[in-house]
This record gives C-alpha cells, structure tokens and sequence, in this order.
C-alpha cells in the first residue's frame, strides 16, 4: 500500500496530538498559575450548579477550599460536593477544539459549530455536577460508580455525538458506508 494513502490520517494525528497537547500545556500552566485555590472556570462551574440548587430549593452556598484547589457547595453548614479543577468541563472541551480542527472543515462552519458545541458541553457538564449534588446528598452509597463511569461516560458521549453531527455537516460522513451491505 502507498504511503500517500495514509497522509490524511497522518495528517489528523499530528493537528489533533498537537493542538491537543498544546492545549493541555497552556491550561495545566493557566491552572497551576491558581495554585492551591480553585482556578475562575471552577468557581464558575459552583457558583451556578449552586444558584441552579437553590432555584430548586436546596438551599447552598459555595465557599472555596484553601488548602487545595478545590469549591465546595454546603447545605447547612455540611459540604456536600467538592468541586475539582477536573469538574469544570475544559479538558473534554479541549479534546472536542482539537478534533475540530483536526476534522478540518469550512472557517464559516466553524464559527456557528465550535461555540455551540462548546455551549452544549458547558451545559451538560453543569448538568452533570447538579446531579453529583443530588447523588452525594441523597444516594451517597452510589457517587463513586455515578461520577466515575456514569457522568464520565454520559459527557463524552454528547462529545461523540457531537464529533458524528461535525463529520455529517463537513463531509456528510455515514456510518452506514462502514457497515456490511445486505445482499437480496
């Protein structure tokens, strides 16, 4: 087989691994610049998971944790869910940046699809730590296995669904040219 054949692969490998690890350097750099208390993406995430609580009568407050880099979000005077640098949904938004690009596709649909993706995301990360709120008061026997493999899983399977809307938008992609075909 000619190498040529594998330049478009090759090619995506090196944008998505490069801005992919571009990205990461310039946010650990931006998130160590915080040190030992919570980075501004962090404090926003809590700051509304709470605001969005209280709407629902749970009544909590944030307050940040100074010996790490962490928010808490306190229902009478308990905390009830740490908030990690991890919480605040910018690693999975740099994997879904570094896949656009690296999927090119037209400028002009990249400035209508990389926002509303980016929103979407936020969204659903906001909605996933609502929710750890509600299974750490409410179900604490099951955070563990609801943060670790529900949430994670559920995040990065709207960033796939996402990947396949960006795949059908640019190069009308289709699973369906992968799969066996029926023969009458």
């Amino acid at each position: 087989m000619p190498v040529k054949e594998f330049i478009p692969a090759f090619r995506f490998l090196a944008i998505f691994l490069g801005l992919y690890l571009g990205l990461n350097v310039l946010y650990a750099w931006w998130i160590s610049s915080y040190e030992r208390t919570p980075d501004l993406a962090t404090n926003l995430v809590t700051n509304q998971t709470s605001f969005i609580l209280n709407l629902f009568g749970e009544q909590t407050h944030t307050r940040p944790r100074f010996e790490a880099p962490t928010a808490l979000i306190v229902k009478e005077s308990r905390t009830v869910l740490r908030v990690f640098e991890g919480c605040n949904g910018l690693n999975v938004m740099i994997v879904f940046i570094s896949f656009l690009f690296a999927y090119r596709g037209s400028w002009k649909k990249l400035l209508w699809f990389l926002p509303m993706g980016l929103c979407i995301i936020y969204l659903t990360n906001l909605l996933r730590v609502i929710l750890l709120f509600y299974v750490a008061e409410y179900w604490q026997n099951y955070f563990y296995y609801v943060h670790k493999y529900l949430f994670t899983a559920v995040i990065y399977l709207v960033v796939l669904a996402l990947w396949w809307w960006w795949m059908q938008i640019v190069s009308r992609f289709s699973f369906k040219n992968f799969l066996p075909s029926e023969k009458k």
